[in-house]
C-alpha cells in the first residue's frame, strides 16, 4: 500500500490520506465573503481526493487583509457560505480547514494581477500596522507600530475568528505565522525592532504567536487539530534560523499546537531564497525530528513519486500541495493510479477510472 495514502489521525480527526491542500489566495472576494468561486475551487480539490482542504489566508480583521479582495472571518455574515463550502467538502470525503492570517506590513496592496503594489490613499488604503515602524521596502508606506491596545485587539481578532471558524463548520485551524505577514514579522528580527516585552529577545518576539496560539486554543475544541504554519527561517545573515524553528516548535508543541506546518522566506525582498523542487522539505524533516512533532512538508512537489517518498521516509506527516494542485485538481486520483494504490473516485466519475487489465 502507498504510504501517502495511509491515514492519519489528529485528535479526533482523521484525514483519509496525507495529501492536503495547502492555503492559496484566490483574491476573489468582496467585502471579505466566499462565493461560488470558492465552493467550485475548494470543491473539486475535494472531489480530486485530497485528505484535508485548508482555505487560503483569511483575514482576522479588515485591515488584516493583504488586498481588498482577500476573504475573511471577522463577522458573523461571513459563516452562512463557508457553511455551505465545507459540508460540499465533508460529503466528498475531504476534512475543511481555515487558515487563519494577518498580513501586518504586507496589508493594503493590490491583487496580483492588478500589479500587486501598494494600495494609494485614492485607490482606498488603509494603515497597515507591524511590531516596528518598518516598510517591506523602501518604496511602501511604513506601518504603524503596534501599541499594547493594538496587540491585544490582534488577539482578540484571532479569537474571535476561530469561533466562527468553528461555527463555518472547520474541523482544522491553522495559524498564519510565516511569509512575513504579522506574526511573523514579530517573530524575526529582522523586522522587529521593539524593545518592550514583545521585542529583543527570542521569548519576547515568539510573544505574540504564542498569545495568539493560546487565545485560539481557549476557544478551539480540543478534539480538532491546530496547525501553525512558521516561515523555518528567513534566508537572510541576522534573520530567523532554522535553529530557531526547532525551539518554537517545541514550544508550540508544550502550547498543545499539533502540527508544524513549514514554509520559509517572505519577510524580507532580498532574501537569497534557492527556490526549486523541494527545497523546503529538509526544514519539515529536521523539526519533525528534533521537536518531535507532527510536520507538513509544502513547496515545489510536484510528483507522486515525490510525494510518496517524503511520507515514506518520515520527513513529514503530510505533503501540502499549492501549484500542482491547481495544475491538477484531480493529483490525489492520478497519484493512486502511479502509485498502485486503489483510490476511492466519486460515484459520478467511476465510468471513467482506469481498470486494471
Amino acid at each position: 500500500m502507498a504510504n501517502l495514502f495511509t491515514p492519519l489521525t489528529i485528535k479526533n480527526i482523521i484525514l483519509k490520506n496525507r495529501i492536503a491542500v495547502s492555503p492559496m489566495c484566490q483574491y476573489s472576494s468582496e467585502d471579505g465573503f466566499a462565493n461560488d468561486w470558492h465552493l467550485v475551487h475548494l470543491g473539486s480539490r475535494a472531489v480530486g481526493g485530497a485528505g484535508l482542504v485548508i482555505a487560503e489566508a483569511t483575514a482576522v480583521s479588515p485591515e488584516g487583509r493583504i488586498t481588498p479582495d482577500d476573504i475573511g472571518l471577522w463577522k458573523d455574515e461571513h459563516i452562512p457560505m463557508w457553511q455551505r463550502i465545507n459540508a460540499f467538502l465533508e460529503e466528498h470525503g475531504a476534512v475543511p480547514g481555515v487558515q487563519l492570517a494577518h498580513a501586518g506590513r504586507k496589508a493594503s496592496h493590490k491583487s496580483p494581477w492588478k500589479g500587486g503594489k501598494a494600495l494609494t490613499p485614492e485607490e482606498g488604503a488603509w494603515q497597515t500596522v507591524a511590531p516596528s515602524a518598518i516598510p517591506f521596502t523602501d518604496a511602501e508606506p511604513a506601518p504603524l507600530d503596534l501599541d499594547k491596545a493594538g496587540i491585544q485587539k490582534v488577539i482578540s481578532d484571532f479569537r474571535a475568528a476561530a469561533v466562527r471558524s468553528l461555527e463555518a463548520g472547520f474541523k482544522v485551524i491553522e495559524i498564519h505565522a510565516a511569509h512575513g505577514y504579522l506574526l511573523h514579522e514579530f517573530y524575526s528580527p529582522l523586522s522587529n525592532k521593539r524593545t518592550d516585552e514583545y521585542g529583543g529577545s527570542f521569548e519576547n518576539r515568539i510573544r505574540l504567536l504564542l498569545e495568539v496560539t493560546e487565545s485560539v486554543k481557549e476557544v478551539w475544541p480540543t478534539d480538532y487539530p491546530l496547525f501553525v504554519r512558521i516561515s523555518a527561517t528567513d534566508w537572510t545573515e541576522g534573520g530567523w534560523t532554522g535553529e530557531d524553528s526547532v525551539a518554537l516548535a517545541r514550544i508550540l508543541k508544550e502550547k498543545g499546537v499539533d502540527l508544524i506546518d513549514c514554509s520559509t522566506g517572505g519577510n524580507v525582498p532580498a532574501a537569497k531564497i534557492p527556490v526549486g523542487p523541494l527545497y523546503q522539505v529538509a526544514f519539515a524533516e529536521n523539526i519533525r525530528k528534533e521537536a518531535g512533532i507532527m510536520t507538513g512538508a509544502v513547496g515545489m512537489i510536484t510528483t507522486a513519486q515525490e510525494a510518496e517518498t517524503i511520507v515514506t521516509t518520515g520527513q513529514a506527516d503530510i505533503v501540502l500541495l499549492a501549484r500542482e494542485l491547481l495544475r491538477d485538481p484531480y493529483f490525489p486520483m492520478h497519484a493512486a493510479l502511479e502509485l498502485g494504490y486503489d483510490h476511492t473516485w466519486p460515484s459520478q466519475y467511476e465510468r471513467a477510472k482506469p481498470r486494471k487489465s
